[in-house]
């Protein structure tokens, strides 16, 4: 299993960061219908209300290459930028998870 992690920080502290939210939850029926995509978590700091840790789990990194070329796909990340600070790039870190497959209740990979 790979993960898809992405940093992002919003407008403000309230309104645009419960927009984001709200965001992100409606988007989670569009990724859902991805064969590859196991899961999501969307992390918010504590320290900076503002500031949220996006993973997305797939089951190959192939699988996300995938996702992201479906129709659709470009305009909801738009419309979740509507949200965000600007920013001149938004880098992703691939990473494979290598313990802590429990978290995702009923989703583990399989080797």
């Amino acid at each position: 299993m790979i993960v898809v992690v992405s940093q992002a920080w919003s407008l403000d502290a309230e309104g645009h960061a419960d927009a984001y939210i709200a965001a992100c939850r409606e988007f989670e029926s569009f990724l859902a219908r991805h064969p590859g995509y196991v899961g999501r978590r969307l992390l918010r700091s504590m320290a900076d209300p503002t500031h949220f840790t996006n993973m997305r789990f797939f089951r190959e990194l192939s699988d996300y290459h995938d996702l992201i070329g479906w129709d659709g796909y470009r305009e909801r990340i738009m419309a979740l930028g509507d949200h965000l600070r600007p920013a001149e790039t938004y880098p992703r870190e691939y990473m494979e998870v290598v313990l802590g497959d429990d978290v995702l209740p009923g989703l583990a990979h399989s080797n």
